[in-house]
């Protein structure tokens, strides 16, 4: 299974509240290239996608999955709101709650997950970087500009993953 991490789009740097700052155009331009690059990924399922709360991961997260259906023509793909991925979430906790996830869908589908199905994680630095670390039992953390999306391989039996890629809508070749 691979496991998708994406950083959000830009988001404006208005005053106030850190959780309500919006995306700006780039941001979403970069949320749509990333949504038409995974749906060429040709992945059989995305199983999941879980967004952080913050305004501008869910405004990302819709249009990334905007242009994901569009383009794969997909249909029935519904994000969840989950608080544990915030920027200060705790990534040891995410990793027991992917683990968990897996084994539920294993029982779910009587077999094991194709290679080929998907989670998607919609959040926000420092926590995509400390979770990528995390999932690939690495000390490599690396830094995700904003829409940058890591692939990982997500070996289910394992519970730990190897760092395939890392994505940035620049590199896309779309739009």
């Amino acid at each position: 299974m691979y496991i998708y991490i994406m950083r959000h789009g830009e988001a404006a740097n208005i005053e106030g509240e850190d959780s309500q700052r919006p995306l700006t155009k780039k941001g979403v331009v970069e949320a749509e290239q990333m949504g038409f690059w995974l749906a060429q990924c040709k992945l059989t399922r995305l199983l999941k996608i879980f967004v952080s709360p913050y305004v501008r991961a869910q405004q990302s997260c819709n249009n990334v999955m905007s242009a994901f259906n569009k383009s794969a023509k997909l249909s029935g793909i519904n994000s969840e709101t989950l608080d544990l991925i915030t920027p200060s979430g705790n990534v040891k906790h995410v990793h027991d709650f992917i683990d968990g996830l897996c084994h539920e869908l294993e029982f779910s589908q009587h077999n094991t997950c194709d290679e080929k199905e998907a989670i998607l994680f919609v959040s926000h630095m420092p926590f995509v970087s400390y979770l990528v670390g995390e999932l690939t039992d690495s000390t490599n953390m690396p830094i995700f500009s904003t829409g940058a999306i890591a692939v990982i391989d997500y070996d289910i039996v394992k519970m730990q993953g190897k760092l395939v890629d890392i994505v940035l809508p620049e590199n896309t070749g779309i739009l």
